[in-house]
């Protein structure tokens, strides 16, 4: 929080380019570190990091605090907080069904294989594990990428490189 705040403290001296620039290097990228780990964690505590990001958001736009995050957020072409989480579990789980992720992330999904012959086995969606425990084991990696991915429209589950991944999941997650 203390470098949102020197920048909002010298944000009059900047453009905005550079302010952009503080802001993804000193606030978005501590928001992004590890972010797949806060897949599913309660609302209470994603909207502490919302809140950061709002501030962010409104420093980068000199916007008031009434101004609408909503808007801001769409107009910088930032992902809100829980849509972030869901992208970056998404993006890696795409790179761990292409090959691009370390081993070890890509053993743990499986292609879903009905009993018997079903349209849905067409649609590359992997098989979900039961969950351990009521609470905590829906949050875990394991079953909460796979989930997200059976969810995703088919067209995006067929992306054939991960660039046009990334462009209409990032579109997908705007919509929604």
């Amino acid at each position: 929080m203390s470098s949102i705040r020197k920048i909002g403290h010298i944000r009059n001296c900047l453009d905005r380019k550079t302010t952009l620039t503080l802001i993804h290097a000193f606030v978005t990228s501590r928001l992004d570190t590890c972010n797949a780990l806060l897949a599913n964690l309660p609302a209470n505590d994603i909207n502490k990091l919302q809140r950061i990001q709002n501030i962010a958001a409104r420093i980068t736009e000199r916007a008031t605090s009434r101004t609408s995050t909503t808007s801001i957020l769409s107009s910088l072409h930032w992902l809100p907080i829980n849509k972030r989480t869901q992208f970056k579990v998404l993006l890696l789980t795409f790179k761990a069904l292409h090959g691009m992720a370390p081993q070890y992330i890509s053993a743990l999904f499986h292609p879903y294989a009905p009993s018997r012959s079903l349209r849905s086995q067409s649609q590359k969606l992997l098989q979900v594990p039961r969950a351990h425990t009521q609470h905590y084991g829906q949050r875990a990696f394991s079953i909460s990428a796979p989930t997200l991915w059976n969810q995703l429209p088919s067209n995006i589950r067929a992306a054939p490189t991960l660039d046009t991944f990334k462009k209409l999941l990032k579109t997908q997650l705007f919509k929604n």
